[in-house]
């Protein structure tokens, strides 16, 4: 006889494959009695499922609600995390904001009443980081032929638009090839990490920019991405580097500031404390005085340990600062970013 657990999930998956049940037919396909089915019916009742018994001769149970789909069980924790997720569906950029919205409806359906009242009074609103550039949509069908070529391993033909004006579209250049490795969202936008067959490099392509040609080509043996690790390879080409981990510009500063006050808004920068009232920070930048200019916010004497790059960004952008308040004048040349 199966276990109590799974004995209730097949009750609840004959309830929904008919409307009515005589009682003495489920206790057979159960292989159980029509006593254990009545205790189990019992239980399923305590979850909140609202099973009707049925009068006649044979006497059953009917399935009240979550007829039109198979009955969901969900605990407490569940029931918040699957409302969260299809509730801040918009910030996905995925482009499923109605199918979500629509999944959400359908599965409060076959909730039992406790779940449900849980999700009707979680209302989520996902709102964008102010002054951010609205995020293009991307098509879900793309998605969905991108994540069974990354999961069939198969080498992927498709057109891919510049995102320079002028530069050669999709009806002109011809198509890429890739080997896809993994799927990413980040900021609102959906990527592709591929090994690029033609450059014989690493590439993260933009998914909206993606337009996947049929058939898919041959089967590849996966590599690895560099470092072994995809969020922190992805990190690292967003900051320019074409290792996985760091910045082209980095410098070491010593701040009149305790380190608690940093670390807040230090990002993925390092803190040490020297002091109650003093501390070493190590940050990273796209260019020198992009990193001058980050440590600058910080109100605070600075040290600057090193490098040179780094000195000579603060003089340049003291020189500038200082032109911005007196009056036009040329400012020096910025530093080089390497």
């Amino acid at each position: 006889m199966q276990k109590t657990s799974a004995r209730l999930l097949s009750l609840l998956s004959l309830l929904q494959a008919r409307r009515d049940w005589p009682g003495q037919l489920l206790a057979e396909r159960l292989e159980v009695s029509p006593r254990t089915v009545r205790r189990d019916v019992d239980r399923l009742r305590e979850l909140g499922y609202p099973i009707v018994a049925t009068k006649g001769p044979d006497g059953g149970y009917r399935l009240g609600a979550g007829t039109e789909l198979p009955p969901l069980l969900f605990d407490d924790d569940q029931a918040v995390a699957l409302t969260v997720a299809l509730q801040t569906a918009t910030a996905t950029g995925a482009g499923i904001e109605e199918a979500a919205a629509r999944a959400l409806s359908t599965v409060r359906q076959v909730m039992p009443a406790r779940l449900r009242h849980r999700v009707d009074a979680l209302r989520i609103t996902a709102v964008e980081h102010a002054g951010a550039r609205p995020q293009p949509r991307v098509d879900p069908r793309v998605l969905m032929t991108l994540s069974a070529a990354v999961r069939a391993r198969e080498v992927l033909r498709f057109d891919y638009t510049s995102a320079r004006v002028g530069d050669d579209g999709p009806a002109t250049a011809p198509p890429r090839r890739a080997q896809p490795h993994h799927l990413v969202t980040r900021g609102g936008r959906w990527y592709l990490v591929a090994w690029d067959l033609d450059r014989e490099d690493w590439r993260t392509f933009r998914v909206d920019r993606i337009t996947p040609r049929t058939p898919t080509g041959p089967r590849f043996t996966p590599r690895e991405v560099p470092g072994g690790e995809v969020a922190a390879f992805v990190a690292g080409r967003f900051r320019g580097s074409d290792g996985p981990g760091d910045w082209p510009c980095r410098g070491e500063v010593i701040l009149d500031l305790p380190a608690a006050d940093v670390s807040a808004f230090a990002h993925d920068g390092v803190v040490e404390e020297l002091g109650p009232d003093r501390c070493r920070l190590v940050l990273g930048a796209w260019s020198w005085p992009g990193l001058a200019a980050t440590i600058g916010r910080f109100d605070a004497d600075i040290e600057v340990v090193g490098p040179a790059e780094l000195k000579d960004a603060f003089a340049y952008l003291a020189r500038r600062y200082a032109d911005a308040a007196g009056g036009p004048a040329e400012p020096a040349p910025p530093p080089s970013s390497r």
